[in-house]
């Protein structure tokens, strides 16, 4: 017999059994699982790669700004001295300056600190979750 598009198939090719239904369908769910799973660990990979590039940067740019905090610390100490005060004086002046502002990020830093809670959102909505749950999860009276 030769192969008509316009033919209708013949009822042995078009008839599948249940369990063929079945076992297609499970490995057509099974190729798109193995397929997502790729897709989502070669996302997952160009987002670590990313994040860590991040991290790094990060890392060097707060370097050079601890380093450029020092200078400008030196500096200004040596601006002093320029202006006329003692060496010891400018730097004293510096270094209290410097512990000036060092206490005032720790108390807008302590301050902050006392606002962080526990997630209430969170909690409230896993104790609804939970309450939800368990009526329906009793166990029967002839468990025991």
């Amino acid at each position: 017999m030769v192969n008509d598009p316009i033919a209708p198939p013949d009822q042995a090719d078009t008839e599948r059994t249940l369990g063929q239904l079945v076992a297609q369908a499970t490995q057509d769910l099974t190729e798109i699982v193995r397929a997502e799973i790729a897709l989502a660990k070669a996302e997952v990979a160009v987002g670590v790669r990313n994040g860590a590039m991040a991290g790094g940067l990060f890392g060097v740019a707060g370097y050079l700004a601890l380093l450029a905090s020092i200078l400008l610390t030196i500096a200004a100490g040596y601006g002093l001295v320029a202006a006329g005060l003692a060496p010891w004086l400018a730097f004293l002046i510096v270094a209290a300056a410097c512990l000036l502002l060092a206490a005032v990020l720790v108390l807008i830093g302590r301050s902050r600190a006392s606002r962080v809670g526990p997630p209430e959102r969170a909690i409230r909505n896993a104790k609804e979750t939970i309450a939800t749950v368990r009526p329906s999860a009793k166990p029967s009276p002839h468990h025991r």
